[in-house]
C-alpha cells in the first residue's frame, strides 16, 4: 500500500499557486478604513484640486506681475505634495510604523496651515494675474482647494471636540453612595 503513496495523500496538499485573496497585490498595501468616508472625499479633493491648480498655473507662459504667480506655484505644488504625503501615510502600512497620535496631530496642524496659505496665495494671484483662461482656472481650483483644506480642518476640530467631551469625567461634586455615610 505504500508504493502508491496512499499513506501520504490525506495530509499532503497541492501548491495553491499565487494567492488571489481579497488582500493580495497592491490591495494588501492599501488600508482605506483609517478615515471616515467624508474625510476620504476631502483628502481626495485636496489632492486633485491642488494638482489641477498647479498644472493650470504651469500652463501660464508669460506674466506681468510674476510674484503672485510664483507664490501660487510654490503653494499649490507644496499643497499637492503634502496632501499626497498625508494620503500615503493614512492609507499604507507606514501608518503602523508611526505613532497614530503624531499622524493625527500633524494632520491637524498641517491642514489649516495649507488651507490658509493657499487661500492667501489665491487672493494674491487674483490681484496680480493677467486675466488668461489658465490663470482663471488655476485661481478657481486654488480657492476651492483652500476651502477643502479648511473644511477638513473644521471636521477634525469638531471630531476632536467630540472626543474630548466623551473623555471628560462626569460631575464629581454631586454626593455619591460611596462618599456618604451609611446612616445618613
Amino acid at each position: 500500500a505504500m508504493e502508491n503513496g496512499a499513506v501520504y495523500s490525506p495530509t499532503t496538499e497541492e501548491d495553491p499557486g499565487p494567492v488571489r485573496g481579497p488582500r493580495s497585490g497592491l490591495a494588501a498595501c492599501f488600508f482605506p478604513g483609517r478615515l471616515v468616508w467624508y474625510r476620504h472625499v476631502l483628502k481626495g479633493l485636496q489632492l486633485v484640486l491642488s494638482l489641477l491648480a498647479f498644472v493650470c498655473e504651469e500652463v501660464v507662459s508669460q506674466c506681468t506681475l510674476c510674484g503672485g504667480l510664483y507664490f501660487f506655484e510654490f503653494v499649490s505644488c507644496s499643497a499637492f505634495l503634502l496632501s499626497l504625503l498625508m494620503l500615503i501615510v493614512y492609507f499604507t502600512p507606514l501608518y503602523e510604523k508611526i505613532d497614530a497620535t503624531k499622524i493625527k496631530s500633524s494632520d491637524f496642524y498641517i491642514t489649516p496651515g495649507i488651507g490658509c496659505v493657499f487661500l492667501l496665495a489665491s487672493i494674491i494671484f487674483v490681484s496680480t494675474h493677467d486675466k488668461t483662461a489658465a490663470e482663471f482656472a488655476a485661481i478657481v481650483f486654488g480657492f476651492i482647494a483652500s476651502f477643502m483644506f479648511l473644511i477638513d480642518f473644521h471636521v477634525m476640530l469638531r471630531e476632536k471636540r467630540q472626543e474630548s467631551s466623551l473623555r471628560k469625567p462626569e460631575n464629581t461634586t454631586a454626593p455619591s453612595a460611596l462618599t456618604e455615610p451609611l446612616n445618613a
